[in-house]
């Protein structure tokens, strides 16, 4: 999906989108922590929350907000601040479950209680959609059809990378349209950039990890190609004094914790060379986005 040069302002913009989640809740956790133990954990989420719309307040930017039913619920406050700062509210589900381990009825239950939460706390209905852990993959495809039915007109969950967890190696890296029984969808995959031959994933741990200059070359390949990016993050990714989850392994350790006091002033930085805005703030300028047609994913 290209953007025609009289949508361009002064450069071309991206989407910034953040998924509102507490740091006891990622997937790489979850064998540590049961979701009925969630409430004995001390929640960090609304304070880091706060601390990016601050960042985002002093950029001049607006975002795309998924926030989490259970936080949505339990905060209902920070969720109408978010809303009345002029960022969009979107779903990132209510439990964080990997939607490839769901069933179609448990998948399609969650996704209503994440509505109602986000629903009752600031009166918007979310229309965009993103899969916790990005997993809408081979193995749970069948999610977008449940979703154009729940009402979704958009969704960033999949991946076109090779992830242990997640991802769909050959997906269609650009906006597109899906076709399902249900209707169509708009997807907005998370970007990967190019440096040479190497592709360059960009936001969450890949920004934590990979030197800034290099982020800044995945995006400005992408943009050569007029494509936005997606740069998507965490408010537990600018919180280096979370408390340390023991009993993880190695992997799952260094995914989480790599990088965390580099996330704000990296982020700040970011944000002044480039322009971003909300899924809902930019997609409508944009061409229509062709239906991909491809078997792959």
């Amino acid at each position: 999906m290209n953007f025609s040069p009289e949508h361009e302002t002064t450069a071309l913009q991206n989407f910034l989108t953040v998924d509102v989640e507490d740091y006891f809740q990622v997937s790489a956790f979850e064998h540590r922590i049961a979701r009925r133990d969630w409430p004995s954990y001390p929640s960090r989420v609304e304070a880091n929350t706060e601390r990016l719309l601050q960042l985002f307040a002093d950029c001049d930017v607006r975002g795309t907000f998924f926030v989490l039913g259970w936080v949505a619920e339990r905060f209902p406050g920070l969720v109408r601040r978010i809303a009345a700062e002029g960022h969009e509210l979107a779903s990132h589900g209510y439990w964080h479950q990997l939607v490839y381990r769901l069933t179609p009825e448990a998948f399609r239950a969650d996704l209503r209680a994440s509505l109602q939460a986000i629903s009752d706390a600031a009166g918007v209905r979310p229309i965009a959609y993103r899969a916790p852990s990005f997993s809408i993959t081979q193995r749970s495809i069948w999610a977008l059809e449940i979703l154009v039915q729940e009402g979704f007109t958009i969704d960033s969950s999949i991946f076109p990378i090779h992830h242990d967890r997640y991802g769909v190696p050959g997906a269609n890296p650009e906006i597109h349209l899906r076709e399902t029984p249900a209707g169509s969808i708009t997807e907005i995959p998370p970007s990967v950039g190019n440096w040479g031959p190497i592709r360059l994933p960009v936001g969450g741990g890949y920004f934590r990890l990979l030197p800034l200059p290099l982020t800044n070359l995945a995006i400005g390949s992408l943009t050569k190609q007029s494509r936005p990016t997606m740069l998507y993050l965490h408010p537990w990714e600018v919180d280096p004094q979370q408390p340390r989850i023991r009993g993880v392994g190695l992997r799952s350790r260094f995914r989480h914790y790599v990088g965390l006091r580099r996330t704000e002033p990296r982020l700040r930085c970011l944000l002044r060379k480039h322009s971003f805005t909300s899924i809902g703030r930019l997609l409508p300028s944009a061409t229509e986005p062709q239906l991909d047609e491809t078997p792959h994913a």
